[in-house]
Parts: structure tokens; C-alpha cells; sequence
């Protein structure tokens, strides 16, 4: 379970949050870009350190201002996919997705145990010896995931994890997604400016906008007209996007 509640003055605003998110549950932090979904991750992995507040994890503190705790990113055990995937373009899906528990020394043989379970789970194992520079964009993605699911984290951050794919491919991997951060029982947070990821993915909502919290509630009440902000900037940026050239799934 994570609880948060952190201030930090940024160049052109003040972002202020206060969440919650219990294991097997995904909150949808949904924007425009530079309301400060991103900056809300960073904060929390440890990448930015908060001006004030405090954030715990299953009850123990990783932040807190008053006391002048703050853990460093490698002590969180949090798993991060970002936006690019941040892959290691000159290594094979299994040495990327075997990095950090060899960072935590783990014994090989448990480390060959643990990713092909992983590999058979999110389907990718028939390119577990690709370099993945050879992929495609759904399976790099897959590979992202795994990664940040293989140390067991105790949350789950993904930024904009969809936005490298093509809709065809979006539409398939929000509902794949969904299922494997549920199973994973971990608490999950997901930026997206995507009403449809949020709507898909997510089991409640936060709006950010210039980093303070505009809306929170359940996926199925966005466009429902009842107290739910100006959702068009989102429409317009995820109309932009669609004209961007993207990356097929397979």
C-alpha cells in the first residue's frame, strides 16, 4: 500500500498531492502535458525529492520531510517503466530483464527460474535471446514490464507506457496491461494524457493540471458531464498524437 502526501515548487507552479493506492490497484494520473503527472513519479521513485510531506510504503517511511528521512531510489524497491522503456539496447530481453536481480545478487539459478516464468507470462519467451534493438514496440514494452516486475516491487510506476505504439497495437495491449498489473497484486500508478488508458487500465483517477488535483474519481464516471472538468485539451492532445508515426505491436 502507498500513501503519499508531498509538495514541491516547480519553475511555473506549485504541485500539491495528496493519494492512496492499495495492492492490486491502479491510479491513472491523467493530464495535458506539463501539469506534472510525471514530475508526481519522480517524487515518489526518489529521481526528485519533495520540498515538504511524506510518502510510505506498506507502512514504512521512504520521506519524510519533518524527520529528514529520505530514502535513496535503489532502497525503495519500486519498479519504474519509462515512456522510452530505457532498455539496454546492447543486451539481450534476458539480461535486461535479469539486471536487477543481479544487482541484488541473486543466485543464477533462481534468476533463470524467475524470468522464464516471467517471460511465459507476458509472452515474450520466444525472444528471450533478442537484443532488443530486434523487437517490436509492444514486445519492448513487454520487456519494460518485466524488468520492473521481476525485482517484486512494492509499486509499480509507469509513464506513459502506450504512446511508442500505433492505436491498433494500444488497443490490445490496454486490456493486456490491465490483467498483468492486477496479478502483479502490487499497488500501480500510470500517467497517461489517454482518457481511453485511464477508462481501460484504471481502477480510479486523479486530474492534474499545473500540478494541482482537479478531479478525482472512478474511470467509468469520465465523460459523464457530471462534475468532471474540461476533458477536450486531453481529446485534442491525443488527437495530435494519432498523427504521429508509431510503433506496431508485432
Amino acid at each position: 500500500m502507498l500513501t503519499a502526501r508531498i509538495e514541491k515548487q516547480l519553475r511555473d507552479y506549485p504541485l500539491m498531492i495528496d493519494l492512496t493506492v492499495n495492492r492490486g490497484e491502479v491510479l491513472v494520473l491523467l493530464g495535458t502535458n506539463g501539469s506534472g503527472k510525471s514530475t508526481v513519479l519522480n517524487l515518489l521513485a526518489g529521481l526528485l525529492t519533495p520540498d515538504k510531506g511524506e510518502i510510505s510504503l506498506n507502512g514504512i517511511p521512504i520521506f519524510r520531510s519533518e524527520e529528514g528521512i529520505s530514502c535513496p531510489p535503489e532502497e525503495r524497491n519500486i519498479g519504474y517503466v519509462f515512456q522510452d522503456y530505457a532498455l539496454f539496447p546492447h543486451m539481450t530481453v534476458f539480461d535486461n530483464i535479469a539486471y536487477g536481480l543481479k544487482m541484488r545478487k541473486v543466485p543464477k539459478e533462481i534468476i533463470e527460474n524467475q524470468i522464464q516464468a516471467t517471460l511465459h507470462d507476458l509472452g515474450i519467451s520466444h525472444v528471450r535471446n533478442e537484443r532488443v534493438t530486434n523487437l517490436s514496440g509492444g514486445q519492448r514494452q513487454r520487456v519494460a514490464l518485466a524488468r520492473a516486475l521481476i525485482i517484486q516491487p512494492h509499486l509499480l510506476l509507469l509513464d506513459e507506457p502506450l504512446t511508442a505504439l500505433d492505436p491498433q497495437a494500444r488497443d490490445k495491449i490496454r486490456i493486456e496491461l490491465r490483467e498483468q498489473l492486477i496479478t502483479s497484486n502490487q499497488p500501480s500508478i500510470l500517467v497517461t494524457h489517454s482518457i481511453k488508458d485511464a477508462q481501460i487500465i484504471g481502477d480510479k483517477v486523479i486530474m492534474l493540471e499545473k500540478g494541482s488535483v482537479i478531479w478525482t474519481g472512478r474511470p467509468e464516471e469520465l465523460e459523464s458531464g457530471s462534475g468532471v472538468p474540461d476533458l477536450e485539451p486531453l481529446k485534442c492532445e491525443c488527437d495530435e498524437y494519432r498523427d504521429f508515426g508509431a510503433i506496431a505491436i508485432d
